[in-house]
């Protein structure tokens, strides 16, 4: 009896027929439009680099052009460095995706008659690979796991909190955990890395903030005291622009005030009061400004030396839940970087080279058009997205307000390179956004529950996000499609991270396991 093939499944037609599809949108660039001349300009500094060139239309693809840049800038073969290429057009930003027929001039946004400038970005020289397999599934916690994060250094360690009161160190190559954080009293809720790994803080329900010593996972002194309800969010002062190697640390909390500690002393340094709700995400940023988001539907800007006010930005029409800056994973690792993170001869040797490689990296990821320019991004349950630039002379009105979502927003994040935003909400989906004008990309739709967070890779090439549905999903950004599907967990994840040296990404949900993900 011959052997009877059971039908296709859903998943092998809509394979099948994407497939097809894509065959037969192949568009073919025409020969007989001849040259147009390209002007390239350094995004960062606004200045151009050498003088126009003529390239014809049908080889002006991204891979000519970066190949033309490189050559413009004397980098040899070794030294070659890859470009995202964007056209400004009528308000709005262009990106290059494939070449400049079909970016350019076909939509008809200019003609060949007309000189192009491009604005050119380098992009990480490094490529992160999508995460395909669970490595490691680490049981040990009694309650959901509600936060995590790894080390600014490396991947090698990672810190959760969860519901059972305590927070645990792993170590993610063994899949083995090395300590247990006891001493909250109630829920931890957050925690975090000091920028030069030392010190991990965690904040918890129990209204205190904890210091702890991650070699040895011993506290550091007595719990820090002082807000009357649970700790939201922990901000660590930039390393730059730390004074006598004395670090910071910024709580926001339910009782709706931010309160600036001491790290050795153990002792309160300033208390900023104005908002009238709870304080739901605070950021201290590179220039020394604190960015609070509450559910008094305002954000608030601080000065961290004075404790004073700066500016309140309100245009929320409900709770804002997260904000996120464009510096962020820049202030996290400080004087790390990603690529070299494992390298620990490129860390400098003494405190005051370290503070001077910090802050330049800052410097660099922040300048735009010469200038620093830190933005920032709000999400909040009224369904939108604001981007600001709010220390700009206009800053108090937003640069761009993003609709789309359909419900709640949850989280929100930059892409390392500070040129995309990915927006997470309980409609089930994530959006992608360009973080230079708001102008909306792409709609990453797969998940059947609402989204909790989403993460970049380091070389801002892939997203990671997790959500109710029990999984996590890893997406081409620059395609806006699925990579690779995670299911693994048992219930709904809570918290992802993508390591900065993007070797591995870290999950923790209701299940109460954390589970390790590499390629």
């Amino acid at each position: 009896m011959a052997t009877v093939f059971p039908p296709p499944s859903k998943r092998q037609r809509t394979a099948v027929a994407e497939i097809a599809r894509d065959q037969q949108d192949v568009d073919t660039i025409p020969n007989n439009l001849g040259s147009v001349r390209i002007h390239f300009f350094d995004q960062s500094t606004g200045k151009p680099t050498g003088a126009p060139v003529a390239v014809p239309v049908a080889d002006a693809t991204v891979k000519n052009l970066e190949l033309l840049l490189n050559t413009l800038q004397g980098n040899d073969a070794t030294e070659r460095v890859p470009y995202r290429f964007t056209f400004g057009a009528g308000g709005q930003v262009v990106d290059i995706v494939n070449d400049i027929y079909h970016a350019v001039l076909k939509p008809g946004f200019t003609t060949t008659e007309d000189t192009i400038s491009l604005q050119y970005t380098p992009q990480a020289i490094f490529r992160v690979r999508a995460v395909s397999r669970c490595s490691a599934s680490i049981p040990g916690h009694g309650e959901a796991i509600l936060t995590t994060s790894f080390a600014s250094l490396s991947s090698s360690r990672m810190v959760t909190g969860s519901g059972d009161s305590t927070a645990r160190i792993f170590d993610t190559d063994t899949g083995t955990p090395l300590h247990t954080l006891k001493g909250h009293t109630s829920w931890v809720l957050v925690a975090c890395w000091s920028p030069d790994d030392t010190t991990v803080a965690t904040g918890s329900m129990d209204n205190t903030v904890r210091l702890w010593d991650p070699a040895t996972g011993q506290p550091l002194g007595h719990p820090l005291k002082g807000h009357t309800k649970w700790v939201n969010s922990l901000a660590w002062e930039p390393y730059h622009l730390r004074q006598n190697s004395v670090s910071r640390l910024a709580s926001s909390s339910k009782d709706a005030t931010v309160r600036i500690w001491d790290t050795v002393s153990k002792r309160i340094d300033l208390v900023l009061t104005g908002h009238k709700n709870s304080v739901s995400c605070v950021r201290w940023g590179g220039t020394g400004t604190i960015y609070t988001a509450s559910h008094d539907k305002t954000i608030k800007l601080w000065d961290s030396s004075k404790g004073t006010l700066i500016s309140t930005l309100s245009s929320h029409a409900h709770w804002v839940n997260h904000l996120a800056l464009s510096t962020d994973l820049v202030l996290r690792t400080a004087y790390h970087e990603p690529n070299h993170n494992t390298d620990h001869q490129n860390i400098p040797a003494t405190e005051a080279q370290k503070m001077e490689k910090a802050k330049h990296r800052f410097e660099k990821s922040a300048t735009i058009n010469g200038q620093i320019t830190e933005r920032l991004v709000t999400a909040s349950d009224d369904f939108t997205i604001y981007l600001w630039c709010p220390l700009s002379p206009s800053g108090t009105k937003p640069l761009a307000r993003l609709l789309g979502h359909q419900k709640q927003v949850n989280h929100v994040t930059f892409s390392p390179d500070g040129t995309l935003i990915a927006s997470s909400s309980f409609d089930n989906s994530i959006k992608l956004w360009n973080a230079r004008d708001g102008h909306f990309l792409h709609t990453l739709s797969g998940h059947v529950g609402p989204v909790y967070m989403s993460c970049f890779s380091p070389d801002s090439r892939l997203l990671v996000s997790g959500s109710k549905d029990t999984t996590l999903k890893v997406w081409d950004v620059r395609m806006g499609k699925l990579r690779e599907d995670l299911p693994g967990h048992r219930d709904e994840v809570f918290a992802v991270d993508w390591s900065p040296d993007g070797r591995m990404v870290g999950s923790g949900g209701k299940d109460r396991a954390v589970r390790i993900w590499r390629h």
